[in-house]
């Protein structure tokens, strides 16, 4: 970013730098004295908490008014919205002296993305019986479909094999690809992990990444499939089929040069059609679902062919992620890392294109995700000020500071942020991720799914018992929650990672208030036009839970013995394969 470019930014937004700035010089004072190179753990500790209690609701507040405001056009990747955002977050970073780590010393960590977007009237399906008439599927009622090898056109006409789950699991002895050769054809499965009331089987009702739509995808094209269609039922996959159309009918975002094998058609298709499918093929959908769920499962080649032309829109275009950093003085690293993506579904526009269209049409994503950006910001803010307190001493390990991009496309932004950390990803000790954080007061539990997983978690149990917050499991574990946001990217690269959420139970209310609010977000706004800026909003526990995420960050760097994975977790073999030289 020029020094034009952030005048113009000073000069736009006075308000949001000014109060940033005036808060900085307020706290100057206090940061007075260099802290001597062989102080106490114990001391800086102390000295933490005495910025700690500089976290300001009223600055995350500023923060998430202006990141949902309808000029930023719901922060779609790609668009005006997104650049403006991106821009806004680089500046607050560079207010605060972090370090640019991005490319070519910005703070942008500028990633090539292809957006890809169906063109309904010239995509067509059907399945087509060895024996019978054709079933032809509408798209967005009956089926979705992706061209993820990202070329403008596509013609399918394969066999479609039901591989059950669609699961290749070692450590349970499970492969429904056991004995069947799918290269060139499309592959059926169900949505899902196999049926299991053993947590150490599949992890019992909790969903494991194998349960994931995209495990699937990437499975099938890893065993050389060229399409899979995965069944849809609502109580297996957490959320209704306007979910999977919402999600899937409009543009769709991938990382350009993504090497992995991909799918010409990436699908779902609605359980009446599945029905459909088996009962053409001379099955019970019924009694095949079933013994699709139990070992010995052998997968099937149907007598049916999946045939598709599938035509799309390809757009190619740059998003960042926004980068900067507090550098730390020994070596090698044990950095912390913070993230929270900043990114949003855009707009609808009108006939002409135009984002400010009558009637409310933007995205605006004020809970989902400028709440966590908003927090991101402010602890950037109150850990530069504590850096600057320790005068030539510093910081021991380095903190990170990461707005991602295109989450809502598939946690992309994080996917490339692990793949392309500032630092060695061995040597970043944890990463801690805020995503949509309801600004209703101060709460007195914490979600931090995924924390259990890996050494550090006494540590979160002990420090949550010190800020009076009592640790909930996941709420909805059949959900999988840990997949589903950019703790997971770190995680598949081995950073011990998690995020940091609320229970249902906050100061001043029963939990019927909490339980209420939550269930109405998530019913009326959770990826809707009303997800906007409320004044009313209290943002005092988001504050509470940026001073959590600190307090967490320091005994993160200042840890005497490496965090790591829990004995036999999915991501331990990640791990020690990134420490090997």
């Amino acid at each position: 970013m020029t020094d034009s470019q952030h005048s113009n930014l000073f000069l736009k937004y006075p308000r949001h730098i000014a109060l940033v700035v005036a808060s900085i010089f307020a706290i100057l004072p206090i940061a007075g004295s260099p802290q001597g190179l062989k102080e106490s753990k114990a001391m800086a500790s102390e000295d933490l908490k005495k910025f700690e209690s500089q976290v300001d609701p009223s600055t995350i507040r500023a923060h998430v008014e202006y990141l949902a405001d309808d000029l930023l056009e719901g922060r779609y990747p790609g668009l005006r919205g997104g650049e403006l955002a991106a821009k806004y977050i680089a500046t607050q970073f560079a207010v605060y002296g972090l370090k640019p780590v991005g490319d070519n010393d910005t703070y942008f960590q500028n990633i090539a993305f292809v957006g890809m977007k169906v063109k309904r009237d010239q995509t067509t399906a059907s399945l087509v019986p060895n024996s019978g008439s054709p079933i032809p599927l509408q798209f967005g009622d009956d089926y979705t479909v992706m061209n993820e090898t990202l070329t403008p056109a596509a013609d399918i006409d394969a066999p479609l094999v039901f591989v059950g789950y669609g699961v290749t699991a070692p450590e349970f002895h499970w492969n429904d690809y056991a004995g069947i050769d799918v290269k060139g054809k499309v592959i059926v499965c169900i949505v899902g992990d196999p049926p299991s009331d053993d947590p150490k089987f599949f992890g019992g009702p909790a969903l494991t990444y194998y349960g994931r739509w995209t495990y699937k995808f990437e499975q099938a094209a890893r065993m050389g499939a060229v399409g899979a269609l995965i069944i849809h039922r609502t109580d297996l996959a957490s959320y209704g089929w306007d979910v999977v159309k919402n999600s899937n009918t409009s543009e769709k975002t991938f990382l350009r040069n993504d090497k992995n094998p991909a799918l010409q058609a990436a699908s779902w298709i609605q359980l009446d059609i599945a029905k459909k499918l088996f009962a053409a093929s001379g099955l019970n959908f019924d009694q095949e679902f079933e013994a699709a769920g139990k070992p010995g499962f052998k997968a099937v080649e149907l007598p049916v062919r999946f045939k598709a032309h599938i035509e799309s829109t390809v757009r190619s275009f740059q998003s960042p992620n926004v980068v900067g950093m507090l550098p730390g003085k020994e070596t090698p690293d044990q950095a912390v890392l913070y993230t929270a993506h900043y990114d949003h579904l855009g707009f609808v526009a009108g006939p002409d294109g135009n984002p400010k269209s009558p009637g409310d049409n933007i995205y605006n994503g004020a809970a989902d995700n400028a709440t966590g950006v908003g927090m991101l910001l402010e602890m950037a803010r109150v850990w530069s000020l504590f850096d600057l307190s320790r005068g030539d001493a510093g910081l021991p390990h380095s903190v990170i500071f990461s707005a991602v991009t295109a989450e809502e496309q598939g946690l992309l932004g994080s996917e490339y942020l692990g793949q392309h950390p500032p630092v060695p990803a061995a040597q970043i000790a944890l990463d801690i991720n805020y995503d949509m954080v309801l600004p209703l007061g101060i709460p007195q539990e914490i979600d931090v799914n995924g924390a259990q997983r890996t050494s550090f978690y006494p540590a979160v149990e002990k420090t949550a018992k010190d800020f009076g917050l009592t640790i909930v499991p996941d709420p909805r574990p059949s959900a999988g929650s840990y997949y589903r946001s950019d703790h997971f990217s770190l995680s598949r690269v081995g950073i011990p990672a998690f995020s940091i959420d609320t229970g249902t139970l906050y100061e001043g209310h029963d939990r019927a208030w909490g339980e209420t609010k939550m269930k109405d977000f998530v019913t009326n706004d959770y990826h809707n036009f009303s997800d906007n800026f409320h004044s009313d909003w209290d943002f005092a526990g988001n504050a509470k839970l940026v001073r959590f995420g600190m307090d967490l960050g320091w005994q993160a760097i200042t840890s005497r013995r490496p965090i790591v994975w829990n004995k036999g977790d999915e991501f331990e073999a990640a791990r020690l394969a990134s420490e090997r030289p």
